[in-house]
């Protein structure tokens, strides 16, 4: 393919993904994989090319644009190599023609850059929201052991006790210690927000919002396979990937249950009471994953953003109801916005008076509220809010 027909190609993908972001319909990942599945005469750096085009001009946006043209004449605007291939070439984009549209620069929509100022993100906080992710691997200790761990790629060490860091691109599913579960990929934020839980050997611990399990996994290996582990959720699609992928890890202790949405008093009534740690992996914004699904921001809408705050407070309840005395709850977003960490955990807190902050034990972030916030641009992982509480 030519230069000029790659960028055809991504303004064309780029049209697909807003039609979806609107539709609250695929991500852009899934657009791209069927994109190119139907499209075999495209080589591997035709894809490589296309794909970075793609998510160069969605990071160049800030509010939503108003066509995939419109996108790509932004990421022109910063890239100046780009204008010359609008020419009107075969099966190139066509020529540029006076005042065309232009997206907005900027982070995000300009409410919700709005939302993050006041939660104290802006400036290169803000802009490192939007720059690409590592690639992060949690060593399961149920099978290995970071220090003797040996893969066909170097990897350093990151600020989890059993993560490991690699360039972004790594096969890391073709690899054997992958196959057979020594290796989960798992950012190094999600893993201390594990780590915050401290999970041990024979405890009772719930995972409320387990989706596909990968903070259950790590769980599973904090209590060596000891104990009893409830990884629970209302979607039944996510929660059938556990299976899987706890078998390949060997994490046999695991019990996954799921629950009717609205009626999950009902589906853990006989753990009330009796959990000695409570992990709530609250649904939310995704505003600290954006470096991984940067379209995610044109999905969001106050009115989004309000119903998930009220989900996280209702999960927040249930999770004081099933805490025995003396146990913990330790609540994670991986949202950098006060509406659902600070101030939804001061909320919890003001609700239930036998619950006191306890400080995470984490190695990285910054204090936020009653908890800890770790951001892209200070701590290179996702952006995560984390707090602990102990209940009397």
């Amino acid at each position: 393919m030519t230069p000029a027909a790659r960028v055809q190609s991504a303004i064309e993908l780029l049209d697909l993904i807003l039609a979806a972001a609107k539709a609250q319909g695929a991500p852009a990942d899934r657009i791209l994989a069927e994109w190119f599945r139907a499209r075999r005469f495209a080589g591997s750096k035709d894809r490589r090319a296309i794909r970075e085009l793609v998510f160069a001009a969605i990071r160049a946006c800030g509010p939503m644009p108003s066509s995939g043209r419109a996108a790509m004449l932004r990421l022109a605007a910063v890239d100046a190599a780009l204008t010359g291939l609008f020419d009107g070439s075969p099966y190139g984009p066509a020529a540029l023609a006076e005042e065309e549209p232009v997206a907005e620069g900027g982070v995000a929509p300009r409410w919700l850059e709005g939302r993050l100022a006041a939660s104290g993100i802006a400036g290169a906080e803000a802009a490192g929201l939007l720059g690409r992710a590592p690639l992060d691997l949690r060593v399961n200790t149920l099978k290995a052991a970071r220090a003797t761990l040996a893969l066909p790629i170097a990897a350093g060490a990151t600020a989890a006790p059993h993560g490991l860091r690699l360039a972004s691109g790594a096969p890391v599913e073709q690899w054997e210690a992958w196959r057979e579960g020594l290796i989960e990929v798992q950012d190094t934020g999600s893993q201390l927000a594990c780590e915050a839980l401290g999970a041990r050997p024979g405890e009772t611990v719930i995972d409320l919002c387990a989706g596909g399990g990968g903070k259950t996994l790590a769980l599973a290996a904090a209590m060596e396979n000891r104990g009893r582990l409830i990884a629970s959720d209302t979607d039944r699609q996510r929660l059938s990937r556990l299976g899987p992928r706890a078998g390949r890890a060997g994490a046999g202790m695991i019990e996954t249950r799921l629950l009717d949405a609205g009626r999950e008093r009902e589906g853990l009534a006989d753990l009330m009471g009796a959990a000695d740690a409570v992990l709530v992996d609250a649904p939310c914004s995704g505003t600290g994953t954006w470096r991984r699904n940067p379209e995610t921001r044109w999905r969001l809408t106050p009115a989004g953003l309000d119903r998930l705050v009220a989900t996280q407070a209702y999960l927040l309840d249930l999770a004081a109801e099933l805490v025995r005395p003396g146990g913990r709850v330790v609540y994670v977003v991986c949202s950098l916005l006060d509406d659902e960490g600070a101030d939804q955990f001061a909320a919890f807190l003001a609700r239930h008076s036998r619950f006191a902050a306890q400080a995470p034990a984490v190695p990285l972030g910054a204090p936020r509220g009653a908890g800890v916030r770790l951001t892209p641009a200070v701590d290179d992982t996702d952006g995560f809010f984390i707090a602990c509480a102990g209940a009397a």
